[in-house]
């Protein structure tokens, strides 16, 4: 048995807070009765409705893939390129959790689970995202301070970084740069540079939390345990 708001943000119609709004509103049904009261719980044989449509339980899963470069991070596009959910091999109404850009390539997690997903991406998670950035230019001891203290993007300071410059190539004058990072603004990476001046020449994101990219070639991809979705349950909260 688990809590009907629970069950309802789990499908993806809602997160938990808007499913508690949606049933003291009362457009929830279960089993053909309207709820109007918080608490109430359902097991897999209850039947929910919300507003008028019922929703989906179908079983949940979560995969980690390795995205490739020229891959949308969507589960359709009008223009007819690949998208990221068309690389597994599931019948199941998956979707990314979060993106990662056209060009980007790396760690990046699908699942069918609304709650989990919304819980990933909520702004106060403090799971760590951690990326590899192949930048023009050398990043001076100023530079990296900022980008370590934060930078201003569309006027609001991002959350401090950690950075590492893994190797300076002085000949070719470019750098490769680790950044870690937690928050999930658009762009964010690219932007973060460009605010010091300098230019993304490729992207990919190596680590989610403890999840790396270990024995998955570019356009592979694995189920996460049970263990390991426990543990980004924890993470997150």
């Amino acid at each position: 048995m688990e809590r009907l708001q629970k069950v309802i943000a789990a499908s993806g119609v809602a997160s938990r807070r808007k499913a508690e709004e949606l049933i003291l509103a009362k457009k929830v049904m279960v089993n053909g009765e309207v709820v109007s009261e918080l608490g109430v719980k359902v097991s897999e044989k209850d039947e929910v409705v919300v507003n008028g449509v019922k929703i989906n339980r179908e079983e949940k899963v979560y995969y980690l893939l390795n995205k490739p470069r020229g891959v949308i991070t969507s589960t359709n596009d009008e223009k007819g390129r690949s998208t990221v959910v068309s690389l597994i091999n599931d019948e199941k109404r998956i979707y990314p959790v979060g993106r990662l850009d056209y060009d980007t390539t790396g760690a990046l997690i699908l699942t069918n689970d609304g709650e989990f997903a919304n819980m990933m991406m909520h702004p106060s998670n403090n799971i760590d995202k951690v990326y590899v950035a192949k930048i023009k230019g050398i990043l001076l001891p100023s530079e990296i301070m900022a980008l370590k203290n934060g930078v201003l993007l569309d006027g609001v300071k991002t959350s401090k970084a950690k950075v590492k410059v893994k190797k300076v190539d002085k000949e070719s004058n470019t750098s490769i740069v680790e950044i870690t990072i937690h928050e999930g603004k658009n762009h964010q990476v690219k932007r973060m540079f460009e605010a010091v001046d300098k230019e993304v020449l490729k992207l990919k994101r190596e680590r989610i939390a403890f999840l790396d990219l270990r024995g998955l070639n570019s356009g592979e991809y694995r189920k996460l345990s049970h263990k390991e979705v426990s543990k980004l349950y924890v993470l997150a909260k």
